[in-house]
């Protein structure tokens, strides 16, 4: 049986041709889901790529999350259906309420474009059980609004309940609280990370194909349930 995987896009939305290509290459079957269609078609899982949806009018993925589809989305992440944020799709889950926090400028005000280390914090997540803990990954980076900020209360809370998943190696980029790159729910089925990992999944063409991994693992994670 091969596992089901639903890549949105949005008017603006850039990545989802990779993020849909990198869900091939693991081996699951990329299913198209339309921002104004708020059928899943049955999918195993949903990635929300990058990009910027809706011209980040308003605030990055501010008007993301009034869309049909993302409405569907946060119905089913409650249910326990593995959802992954990438960069602008991070942002989505945060504006979402399924992640804490928020994204904001850069540091410097500055975009960011690089291959950028990330350490794994966290491998019991649904997108990150091929990894190693403490394994260091290299993706692409590319972001105007990538820094991680939350209460200090909430921060505690992510550190303490082992929710932080990346985090930034050899130097935060952007300025995020407690170099953070990437988080998760609570009952780690839904994870959002600044960096790309779908820009990272064969040799010829990426800096490494570590990102391969979040999408092994999410297939991991659907077929154990079937």
């Amino acid at each position: 049986m091969s596992a089901r995987i639903g890549v949105i896009t949005f008017p603006g939305t850039l990545d989802d041709v990779d993020a849909a290509r990198a869900v091939r290459l693991s081996g699951a079957e990329a299913i198209e889901l339309w921002h104004g269609d708020d059928d899943l078609k049955g999918v195993d899982a949903v990635v929300v790529p990058g990009g910027f949806s809706y011209g980040d009018y308003l605030r990055a993925g501010a008007i993301a999350k009034f869309a049909p589809v993302m409405r569907s989305v946060v119905d089913a992440a409650g249910k326990g259906m593995p959802v992954l944020g990438i960069c602008n799709g991070f942002q989505v889950l945060c504006e979402s309420g399924l992640l804490p926090g928020a994204l904001t400028r850069n540091e410097g005000l500055h975009f960011i474009c690089r291959d950028q280390w990330l350490k794994v914090e966290n491998n019991t997540t649904a997108w990150t059980s091929r990894f190693d803990a403490g394994a260091e990954i290299l993706v692409p980076l590319k972001s105007g609004e990538g820094r991680y900020v939350a209460s200090d209360a909430k921060l505690e809370e992510l550190k303490g309940e082992g929710r932080i998943v990346f985090s930034y190696a050899g130097g935060n980029p952007n300025a995020s609280q407690l170099d953070i790159a990437g988080i998760c729910s609570a009952n780690n089925r839904v994870v959002g990370l600044m960096p790309h990992p779908e820009h990272a999944t064969e040799a010829l063409t990426g800096p490494s194909d570590d990102g391969l991994g979040l999408f092994y693992s999410v297939l991991d994670t659907v077929l154990a349930n079937v």
